[in-house]
């Protein structure tokens, strides 16, 4: 096992995750706390992350009721862990919609049926590669970086 990362290193490590990986697994809960779990792509702009699903799917409609998300990203063994609150938008600018369908490889704006976005802004993120990483694994607490 690898010595556990300081924390500047596992910030560095998440942000280039977050920037260069596409997808994430999202956890949402209906009010009556179902939980839904569906993977969806995103893009990272430095402080959010958009994302944009089905209006009619679980996912949206949860989000909707309850606007808590629980985003994960990477594997079991190098993993970012998110709380994020949510918000659905109207309309997104058109740069920002072009670079969501670029990293996507999907364009929701182009969608026969209705394919909101949805901004998640992060309030908890923790990072860890293996057991000996799980004491410091905060990275940002009440929306501010810890590091």
């Amino acid at each position: 096992m690898a010595a556990p990362r300081p924390l500047a290193v596992r910030k560095q490590d998440t942000l280039h995750r977050l920037d260069q990986d596409v997808d994430a697994w999202v956890a949402t809960a209906s009010l009556d706390g179902t939980p839904y779990l569906m993977p969806l792509s995103f893009l990272w702009d430095g402080r959010t992350l958009l994302l944009s699903t089905a209006a009619n799917n679980p996912t949206a409609r949860n989000l909707r009721a309850n606007p808590l998300v629980q985003l994960t990203i990477g594997q079991t063994r190098d993993v970012v862990h998110i709380i994020a609150t949510t918000e659905e938008l109207a309309t997104v600018p058109a740069a920002e919609g072009d670079a969501f369908a670029a990293k996507a490889g999907f364009d929701p704006r182009q969608a026969s049926t209705p394919y909101p976005f949805i901004r998640a802004t992060p309030t908890t993120i923790q990072a860890w590669r293996e057991g000996n990483e799980i004491k410091g694994r905060l990275l940002m607490r009440s929306g501010t970086w810890l590091v």
